[in-house]
């Protein structure tokens, strides 16, 4: 564990460091150029110390102790490092004393720890605030995003009861394509191709999954395979999707309510904007309420090739949610919202994270329209896991459950041969 001052010596070095320069000045220094600042601020405690104003730190933790008020004064504390190491895809702060992170789909414990409550609380206000929010008893809770693009979590007591709690996801600054998920073992390299025709065929598609199942990398993914020559609006809560090398992309992000409680921009609102603003395709991040039914809306309404993702633990278990999100904010009978359904989705892929911490298509189903229940789901593509290797890893098969519908419209669209459709029956058997 990396060496921590101590709660009264933090507190002598930050009033020795403020009579040379003030808590403004650093806080400007550091919009203006961070390393600029870290230099600076490391300078003057070097004076401090060498000056012998805080005589009970040993010289040979001189360096120990100027790197950890840095990540005090500077950065995120006892979790800066894990927030810069790219192998960690989530850090998770449960109180001042438990700190935990994810690496590779799987938690691990840290013997890191805030000194106290105070700490973390001015680590969270130091994330949150740049971004104009705040947190306290009448807001206890914030959801923001970095300026990096990860997204923030925190919640305090009284609602927190163990203390201050923050969340951080990470999010690569490059994103998977669908050849390197291959690589991954996400799926095969047939399902790869399968899914790239989807998204030529203007399929409208819902990724389905659980919280950090990788619902968004698919997404991203997919959303690479659009054509350069199509206009794309995304809408999200908070950014996470990105499009560095499509050409024609309008990003939109949702608003939550400002300090004084005014101001707030829903998906709904975006999704309803997105309409005027001419998209050959819409890309919600991922749709959990009202917006839901403005999405069904715009697919049946030629907004084909549509994507998005819903939070849900199997794909048939979307039709469900989706007819509850659409009932709390419209008067439409069930039937009607299912009908709907079944106009609007194409193909729902399932993305599932195994016990092994690894991130797996694990279903593909075609949507269809049926007279009598609206819509039903038929499942294509399936997962099987067989059992456990000597090491942990889920070992199964994705396999091909029957012909998707779609294959023939490839030849008649110019994307694929009859000769390359008709190979696709040997893999059924």
């Amino acid at each position: 564990m990396t060496y921590q001052c101590d709660r009264n010596t933090r507190a002598l070095l930050c009033d020795l460091l403020y009579e040379r320069i003030s808590p403004e000045q650093i806080a400007r220094e550091c919009a203006e150029d961070r390393l600029r600042a870290r230099n600076q601020v490391k300078a003057h405690l070097q004076q401090i110390l060498v000056a012998g104003s805080v005589p009970h730190i040993p010289a040979h933790r001189y360096a120990d102790a100027i790197e950890d008020m840095i990540h005090t004064l500077l950065g995120f504390g006892p979790i800066d490092d894990l927030l810069s190491d790219e192998r960690i895809t989530e850090v998770m702060v449960n109180g001042p004393a438990r700190i935990f992170y994810e690496r590779g789909g799987q938690l691990y414990p840290t013997d890191r720890t805030f000194p106290d409550e105070e700490a973390l609380r001015g680590v969270i206000d130091r994330i949150i605030s740049p971004l104009g929010r705040r947190i306290d008893e009448q807001t206890p809770i914030v959801n923001a995003r970095l300026k990096e693009g990860h997204r923030v979590h925190a919640i305090i007591p009284p609602l927190a009861l163990d203390g201050p709690t923050l969340t951080v996801r990470k999010f690569r600054s490059k994103i998977y394509t669908l050849s390197e998920l291959v690589v991954l073992d996400s799926f095969p390299g047939w399902l790869a191709q399968l899914l790239r025709w989807m998204v030529l065929l203007r399929l409208n598609i819902a990724v389905t999954g659980g919280t950090g199942s990788g619902k968004t990398t698919l997404l991203n993914a997919l959303s690479l395979e659009i054509g350069h020559g199509e206009r794309i609006i995304t809408i999200e809560d908070s950014a996470e999707l990105k499009f560095h090398a499509h050409p024609h992309v309008v990003r939109l992000e949702a608003r939550a309510k400002n300090i004084e409680g005014f101001g707030e921009i829903t998906i709904r609102d975006l999704v309803i904007t997105s309409l005027r603003m001419r998209p050959d395709r819409i890309v919600v991040g991922e749709v959990r309420g009202g917006e839901a039914l403005e999405m069904l809306q715009a697919m049946n309404t030629g907004h084909d090739g549509s994507l998005t993702t819903v939070h849900a633990n199997s794909p048939f278990e979307l039709i469900p949610r989706l007819i509850t999100m659409v009932s709390y904010n419209s008067q439409m009978a069930t039937d009607q919202i299912t009908a709907q359904i079944g106009a609007a989705l194409d193909v729902v892929i399932h993305q599932s994270r195994l016990a092994d911490g690894a991130r797996k298509i694990t279903s593909v189903c075609e949507v269809f329209q049926d007279p009598k229940e609206g819509c039903r789901l038929s499942e294509i593509v399936r997962f099987t896991q067989s059992g456990l290797s000597a090491t942990g890893a889920v070992e199964g098969t994705i396999t091909l459950c029957k012909i998707p519908s779609f294959l023939e419209q490839l030849p008649i669209k110019g994307i694929a041969s009859k000769k390359e459709v008709a190979s696709w029956h040997s893999l059924t058997r």
